[in-house]
């Protein structure tokens, strides 16, 4: 469900004019679902993915651990790669029906990185 998950959101973005840049993206224990661009600015894309019998919203298992993770993971890359351009997270949380439909809802800046 998850992989199934990455690619719906990788689609998604790409109609909206994103620039995917990178998917699945792992640096030891750290790892960003999606890297896209959009204009001037590099967006992290954590994908959360759950089916409709589900107790809880998808985006709601992002945590403050996976947020902290994900600043980590996107503090190397842009390091790797040289790039010095404002960065935004965002979350897409998708819900898969039995009948094989989904409902895809994008957060555009879903959190900002926590202050040191």
């Amino acid at each position: 469900m998850g992989e199934r998950g990455e690619e719906i959101a990788k689609d998604y973005l790409i109609r909206k004019g994103y620039q995917i840049l990178a998917c699945n993206w792992f640096d030891g224990h750290l790892e960003i679902d999606i890297i896209a661009r959009e204009g001037d600015e590099i967006v992290i894309v954590e994908v959360k993915s759950r089916d409709d019998g589900f107790y809880e919203e998808p985006w709601e298992a992002v945590s403050n651990r996976k947020i902290k993770n994900l600043v980590e993971a996107a503090e190397t890359w842009l390091i790797e790669k040289e790039i010095d351009l404002e960065t935004r997270f965002d979350v897409i949380s998708i819900i898969f029906s039995k009948d094989g439909t989904y409902d895809i809802t994008h957060f555009e800046n879903a959190f900002t990185p926590p202050v040191n």
